[in-house]
């Protein structure tokens, strides 16, 4: 499955391509809101068929890693077209149960109403289906016994945006080490939460199961943490 171009080629022709879609959208007549949505949506899309064919060993693997990514993005896609941005507990707690793991019994999930904007929100449903899928393959989720926690706080910094903090600690795993090989999930969660949203992310192969934290300044381009009126019960600004 490995291209044989050299990178700057498969670049230059992912960019011709996206400029095609560009082209297309800004003729269809479409609001500006929409088609820009739609153009991010699109250029993601692209861009993960491009690098899972990269570090696909075989064409039924592509094919079932890219179902699963397609998916999650997806599913993304559906909730900001209905709500204008995505809830940070529902797209972990959607993730876990696209993949059987119901929150209450093999999961964990505590933290408080972060929104993330779409673009934001498709990069991070994108780390947390590579997070799941790595768990249910390799991980805790491959045994009877193991369970995931997500828990995730918003903190103030004295200079810069807050910071949401999301730790993700399997247990109950057995021998977890680095596969060696340098994949697609390995990816997203290094270089494109990086480019992407601004994020730091520490991973470390613990005996009994993966940890990740992943760190993001939560700008107003990447979303925002909300509470509830205790009068109202509606959602207010928590910045």
């Amino acid at each position: 499955m490995t291209d044989p171009r050299d990178p700057a080629e498969r670049l230059a022709l992912l960019e011709a391509d996206n400029a095609r879609l560009r082209r297309l959208l800004d003729g269809a007549g479409l609001p500006d809101s929409l088609r820009h949505g739609m153009r991010n949506t699109m250029a993601m899309l692209r861009t993960v068929m491009h690098r899972s064919a990269d570090s696909a060993a075989d064409v039924e693997s592509y094919v079932a890693h890219l179902d699963g990514r397609f998916g999650a993005i997806m599913r993304v896609q559906a909730a900001t077209d209905a709500f204008g941005d995505a809830d940070l507990h529902t797209l972990i707690s959607d993730e876990l149960m696209f993949h059987l793991a119901r929150e209450g019994e093999q999961a964990s999930l505590a933290g408080p109403r972060v929104r993330l904007r779409p673009k934001a929100a498709q990069v991070v449903a994108l780390a947390l289906h590579e997070l799941t899928s790595n768990a249910v393959e390799h991980g805790s989720l491959a045994l009877p016994q193991g369970r995931i926690r997500a828990a995730w706080r918003v903190a103030d910094t004295e200079a810069g945006p807050p910071v949401l903090s999301l730790d993700w600690a399997e247990t109950g795993g057995r021998g977890v080490v680095p596969s060696g090989r340098r994949g697609f999930g390995t990816d997203v969660l290094t270089e494109m939460l990086a480019y992407d949203l601004g994020a730091a992310v520490d991973l470390r192969y613990e005996p009994d199961g993966l940890r990740c934290t992943i760190r993001v300044p939560l700008t107003a381009q990447v979303g925002r943490r909300v509470a509830e009126d205790p009068e109202t019960g509606c959602e207010s600004d928590g910045r």
